[in-house]
C-alpha cells in the first residue's frame, strides 16, 4: 500500500509526465498539421490523459481514468467501467467544444491583404516606362 508521500510523488510523476508529452505532442503538430486540428488532437489527448477517477467503490485515491476504464473493462465488464467512462466521455466533450471556441477565435488562418494589379500588369494599358529605343525615333 502507498503512503501518502509516496502517493503525492506518483500522482506527481505521472501528471508531469502527461503535461510533458502533451507539450512535445503539441510542439510536434504544431509543425506539421493546420493550427485547428493541432488543438483538438491534443486537447483530446489532454483530457484522455488527465482524468482522474476513483479505481474502485470506496477509494480514497484516484487514478488515472483512462487505465482505470482499461482495466475494468478487460476484467469485469463495460457495466464496471462506467464510473469511470462517463468523466472521460465529459472531458472529451469539452475538449472539442474547446477545441472548436480556438479554431473560431485564436486559431483563425490570417487572410492575407488583397493586392492591387499594378498598371504594368494590365495587358490594355502601355507600360509605365518606354523603352528606350521608342524614345529615340
Amino acid at each position: 500500500m502507498l503512503s501518502d508521500s509516496s502517493y503525492m510523488t506518483a500522482m506527481y510523476a505521472y501528471c508531469g509526465a502527461a503535461a510533458l508529452f502533451v507539450l512535445f505532442l503539441a510542439w510536434w503538430l504544431g509543425r506539421r498539421w493546420p493550427n485547428g486540428w493541432t488543438a483538438l488532437v491534443v486537447a483530446l489527448v489532454a483530457a484522455l490523459m488527465l482524468t482522474p477517477a476513483y479505481p474502485r467503490e470506496g477509494a480514497q485515491t484516484l487514478a488515472p481514468a483512462l487505465v482505470v476504464a482499461g482495466f475494468q473493462t478487460a476484467t469485469e465488464g463495460v457495466e464496471a467501467a462506467q464510473h469511470a467512462i462517463r468523466p472521460l466521455l465529459v472531458t472529451c466533450a469539452a475538449a472539442v467544444v474547446l477545441a472548436l471556441l480556438l479554431r473560431l477565435t485564436l486559431l483563425r488562418p490570417r487572410q492575407r491583404p488583397r493586392q492591387e494589379p499594378d498598371q504594368g500588369d494590365r495587358p490594355d494599358t502601355e507600360p509605365a516606362v518606354k523603352p528606350a529605343a521608342a524614345e529615340q525615333s
